[in-house]
């Protein structure tokens, strides 16, 4: 068979080759090169520095006395290890972490060939014409100079914030101007890190209701931009207190995780919908109450399988007892905190000084909501919708649980929103001053390495007037 295409006669076969060579040339995407694009920009000695936020699991810790890198350790470890190591040990009498022997000792750049942060390094420095820099080493003029915060993302995050102030305050020494702003790039949970900054410094507010916004951390800050913050919190930091968190073909277990105290303060904010009946409607549960949802449904540190694991690694009964009561107590103080952390985020800041650039994903379904059902008489939290038993009929769990998102962190919570519809108003309570939001279709583990969020990244650091 023959077609004529633009005047020229073409035999079938001939023609379908066609269709697939100009399909698959328009399928090619071009590759960027930053470096040309950015060329001018990047040799503006003026810049001011950069502060790097990684966040959670986003540094490397180890014990400092066997040199043993505790996370992520060896392949083998991110395939099969429980982590058992990472857990804190417990004040009893403050509730607080004791001091750990173990260190930081840098950024997690890739795992297993899965890249964390190096493109982004790689990226500042071979496109954005910045140097790697560490605090206490004065700055020549004429450098462009990037720091990265390392921190331990298993502690409080207000413990951190005291860290990144005195850091910050150490780099301003550094180029012997105490006024100098820097701007700050940070990844999940760091960016909750860079807000509470913003917000309060380095004061901890969290011990009443109060919230007093100072923006004394504004004042030392250009720019913050954020890549896949949780800012209404995250339906994953709900399954890991309740089930642990999942790496490789292993799960950290819940009597580690729960010694996190940020683990807590990445749970869905107050002001979400986060609790459905099997129909469709909204339940009221307080996710920060240990009466009326912790203990009424067994769940985490209260859980029967917690105390068993506990009990498996005590041989005195008595023992086991004793750091399980100690455990639910500390479990008490710091869903406390998390309430309140969540809270600290959202309340009013009158004249805000600092408006956020944002970038996240979101065209992955992610965990929005959970839905509870009953079963055998009692009663069963599902986190996604193929865990369901029995669903109702003319129920779309999909689209009743899932939301677009980056498959961690949904576009609502990015966008500190209750919902992705963009004609429904941001809640009176959900203070969150947006410069402008950037969208990519990424993971939320691999937004660091996307193409296009370094692309917009470098457009807004090097740019004088966006």
């Amino acid at each position: 068979m023959e077609r004529k295409v633009n005047g020229v006669t073409v035999r079938a076969s001939a023609l379908a080759a066609l269709v697939l060579l100009v399909s698959a040339c328009a399928t090619v995407a071009p590759k960027t090169d930053l470096q040309l694009l950015y060329a001018t920009q990047a040799g503006n000695p003026d810049q001011p520095p950069v502060v790097i936020i990684h966040g959670a699991l986003g540094s490397r810790l180890q014990d400092p006395l066997t040199g043993e890198e505790l996370w992520p350790g060896s392949l083998g470890s991110v395939a099969f290890s429980d982590y058992r190591s990472l857990r804190l040990d417990i004040d009893p009498d403050a509730l607080v972490p004791l001091p750990t022997g173990s260190t930081t000792n840098g950024i997690t750049q890739s795992i297993g060939g899965v890249d964390f942060y190096g493109q982004l390094l790689s990226t500042l420095e071979d496109a954005g014409g910045y140097t790697a820099a560490q605090p206490g080493i004065p700055a020549v003029y004429g450098e462009k100079r990037y720091y990265v915060f390392i921190y331990d993302w298993r502690q409080d995050n207000v413990d951190t914030v005291r860290r990144l102030g005195a850091f910050i305050d150490k780099i301003r020494e550094d180029y012997c101007e105490p006024d100098l702003r820097v701007d700050v790039v940070a990844h999940s949970m760091g960016g909750m890190i860079a807000r509470y900054f913003v917000r309060y410094g380095t004061q901890d507010v969290l011990d009443d209701n109060e919230f007093p916004v100072t923006q004394e951390g504004a004042s030392k800050i250009r720019r913050v931009i954020l890549l896949g913050t949780p800012n209404l919190g995250s339906i994953g930091a709900l399954s890991t207190l309740i089930r642990g968190f999942k790496i490789g073909l292993g799960v950290v277990p819940v009597e580690v995780v729960a010694t996190f105290p940020s683990t807590y303060q990445v749970l869905p904010h107050a002001i979400n919908d986060w609790f459905m009946t099997m129909d469709g409607r909204p339940l009221e549960r307080d996710q920060f109450s240990v009466e009326r949802f912790w203990k009424r449904f067994r769940y985490s540190v209260y859980s029967d399988a917690v105390q068993q694991s506990i009990h498996k690694q005590y041989t005195d009964p008595a023992e086991a007892d004793a750091y399980l009561a100690l455990l639910q107590r500390y479990f008490e103080k710091h869903i406390e905190r998390a309430r309140r952390f969540s809270w600290s985020l959202t309340v009013p800041v009158p004249k805000p000084q600092i408006r956020y650039i944002v970038f996240g994903g979101d065209c992955l379904l992610t965990p929005a909501r959970s839905v509870v059902e009953e079963v055998d008489g009692g009663w069963e939290l599902r986190l996604t919708p193929d865990e369901i038993a029995n669903p109702l009929p003319g129920i779309d769990y999909e689209h009743l649980m899932l939301e677009p998102g980056d498959g961690r962190v949904t576009k609502a919570s990015l966008l500190a929103k209750r919902s992705v519809d963009p004609t429904i108003a941001r809640h009176e309570y959900s203070f969150f001053p947006v410069d402008y939001p950037v969208f990519l279709c990424e993971r939320h583990i691999s937004l660091t390495s996307n193409i296009d969020f370094q692309n917009n990244l470098l457009h807004a650091l090097l740019s004088v007037d966006r």
